[in-house]
């Protein structure tokens, strides 16, 4: 046995010679260790990012699964030292997102920009701080506050950590088009501000302030870096996968998306205490209904023009498209349920509008554009196969169960047990096979 152990050690460094060289052969492949290894977690920055992410993902939704089952059973009797709901909107926001936002922005962000890539092992302790921060603040918001607020602490540290890493590669471009990396730049310390300001207004007991801080984090945060790669990769992705569709990403296109999450947020710290009262409160409703309806409708046009449905020919660029298609849906339902609500005197459907977004729109953009990256980088085809494309669509039955349970019928505490259940077992399924990619080799013998 020991000359074959001794013949084997030889041989690797040979072949991993090779794949560094792009010069692999069938047998070379077969004698790569093909075992997860976290080790192998360091090879990319995006192996790192979306693992801990998918970490993330998977403890926050099986959590919210559990204070779903117990709202409508009481058999658990949870203990609470902070809103669930908060903790719920907080991680989801603030918590696996960031993550995602590191690996995909230190894998492209150096292309964008003609800079050196960093290594992951330099993302290492950031991206350590915001998972371990966002599991603890799971964990510390039914125990005690001040764990809460410690958890906080480190995923600040740690999204902070992040956006002064890219800021640098932002400052060491020479690239003429650096708008969409200043843009996310901008964004990043938008989220930061916003995390910040989470927690300072949980430590002086400022629970309205507390929400507006996190939906400034989602609007003015996470959207935006959302809308500003959407902007720069999908019309590039539709015209590479379809040649016969031109690239078209016009920049007013970008500035209504931006202008969009811009009001949003400005309606978030206007409507701070409550929906406004008398003919001022129906004016601003009046001129924010029309506005999202009127932004949304653009939206839902260009998603068309972008080649929505071309792109149902090929499955990986479709999800993508109906994600974007889900942003200008959400925003005219918030128009509609502005102007329902100038109607009836009481606002309605806002909780549908907004998982709309969240769902509908950055779930769905989130899954394609993390499936992308990672069969590309894994040495797989571009392509959603069956399995991919079914947990796609389970997203969506999902999305729309959770709208309905907005109506709030009798049957709505039921209905979100059942879209808790559904996101967190599509989104364990997901994680489970992408997280055995970046745990191995590359499939096609290349490094990275």
């Amino acid at each position: 046995m020991w000359p074959l152990v001794n013949l084997r050690m030889k041989l690797q460094p040979a072949i991993h010679f090779r794949i560094s060289k792009g010069k692999t052969s069938a047998e070379d492949r077969a004698n790569l260790d093909r075992r997860w290894r976290v080790r192998f977690l360091l090879l990319a920055p995006h192996r790192l990012g979306f693992f801990l992410a998918l970490v993330v993902l998977v403890t926050s939704g099986a959590w919210w699964a559990l204070v779903q089952f117990d709202r409508v059973s009481g058999e658990l009797a949870l203990p609470y030292a902070l809103s669930p709901s908060l903790v719920h909107a907080a991680v989801m926001t603030f918590g696996f997102i960031p993550l995602f936002f590191s690996g995909f922005l230190f894998t492209a962000g150096p292309k964008w920009l003609g800079v050196p890539s960093l290594q992951a092992r330099q993302l290492v302790m950031p991206l350590l701080l915001q998972a371990s921060g966002w599991l603890l603040w799971v964990v510390g918001s039914h125990l005690y506050l001040s764990l809460a607020l410690a958890a906080l602490f480190m995923g600040e540290i740690g999204l902070t950590w992040i956006t002064v890493l890219f800021w640098r590669l932002i400052r060491l471009s020479q690239a003429e088009d650096r708008l969409h990396a200043l843009t996310i730049g901008v964004a990043c310390v938008v989220g930061c501000l916003s995390l910040g300001g989470l927690l300072l207004s949980l430590m002086l007991d400022a629970p309205a302030v507390a929400r507006a801080c996190v939906l400034t984090g989602l609007w003015g945060f996470v959207l935006v870096v959302f809308v500003t790669v959407a902007h720069r990769m999908i019309p590039f992705f539709t015209s590479s996968a379809m040649p016969l569709i031109t690239v078209w990403r016009p920049f007013w296109a970008l500035g209504l998306m931006l202008a969009a999450a811009a009001a949003e947020v400005g309606a978030v710290w206007v409507e701070l205490n409550g929906p406004l009262q008398g003919a001022a409160g129906a004016a601003w409703t009046l001129a924010r209904g029309v506005f999202e309806l009127l932004a949304g409708g653009v939206l839902v046009w260009l998603a068309l023009v972008w080649g929505l449905m071309q792109s149902l020919k090929n499955r990986l660029l479709a999800m993508l498209h109906i994600g974007f298609l889900w942003f200008g849906l959400a925003l005219v339902l918030g128009g509609i349920s502005q102007l329902l609500g100038l109607v009836q005197g009481t606002p309605v459907l806002s909780l549908g509008a907004l998982h709309a977004l969240t769902m509908g729109s950055l779930a769905s953009l989130m899954f394609a554009m993390v499936t992308r990256v990672s069969c590309g980088h894994s040495g797989r085809a571009l392509v959603a196969d069956n399995f991919i494309w079914s947990l796609f669509w389970l997203l969506q039955a999902t999305t729309l169960l959770r709208l309905t349970a907005a109506l709030q019928s009798g049957a709505a505490a039921w209905l979100l047990l059942l879209a808790a259940l559904l996101w967190t077992t599509l989104m364990a399924v997901w994680a489970g096979r992408l997280a055995g990619w970046y745990g191995r080799l590359r499939a096609d013998g290349r490094g990275g």
